[in-house]
C-alpha cells in the first residue's frame, strides 16, 4: 500500500512543481507514466510497475518504481544505497531507478528529481555566445 501511496505524492508533485502531466504512451502498459520538461520534451522521469524479477530482484510481485537521470557520478554513489536500482529500460550511466516502496524516502527522491528536471531543461548559451550576440546587436 505504501509503495501506490508514495507513487501518487511523487506523480502529484511533479505536477505541482512543474506542472507537467503524465503520458501514458503505451497501450500494453497502462501504468508507465512518462514525464517531459516542458521546453525541451525530454523526458526527466518515468514512473512505472515492473516484476522484481526485471530488476533482479527475488520474486515475480509487480513494484513500483521512479527512473530518474542523474549521470555517471550519482548513478555510483546511489546504486549501493538500499532502494536504488540500475536503471530498468534506460541508459544505466545516467539514469537509476528508485523503488517506491518506502525505502527511499520522499525528501531523498525529490532534490532526484529537481537535478533530473535541470538536466533535461534546454542549454543557456555560453557566455562567450553571449557575449558576441550583446556586441552585433551594438550596431543595430
Amino acid at each position: 500500500m505504501e509503495n501506490r501511496l508514495q507513487r501518487a505524492r511523487l506523480i502529484q508533485h511533479m505536477q505541482d512543481t512543474y506542472g507537467t502531466q503524465a503520458e501514458y504512451l503505451w497501450a500494453d502498459t497502462p501504468g508507465c507514466a512518462v514525464f517531459r520538461h516542458p521546453s525541451s520534451k525530454k523526458w526527466y522521469a518515468i514512473v512505472m510497475t515492473v516484476r522484481s524479477s526485471r530488476l533482479g530482484l527475488v520474486g515475480e510481485e509487480p513494484v513500483d518504481i521512479l527512473n530518474v537521470k542523474c549521470g555517471t557520478i550519482m548513478v555510483d554513489a546511489l546504486l549501493p544505497q538500499k532502494g536504488f536500482l540500475p536503471a530498468y529500460h534506460m541508459n544505466k550511466s545516467s539514469w537509476v531507478s528508485i523503488l517506491l516502496n518506502g525505502a527511499v524516502s520522499d525528501d531523498q527522491i525529490v532534490p532526484l528529481l529537481e537535478l533530473s528536471y535541470g538536466s533535461v531543461a534546454p542549454k543557456r548559451k555560453r557566455k562567450k555566445e553571449l557575449a558576441s550576440d550583446a556586441e552585433n546587436s551594438v550596431g543595430d
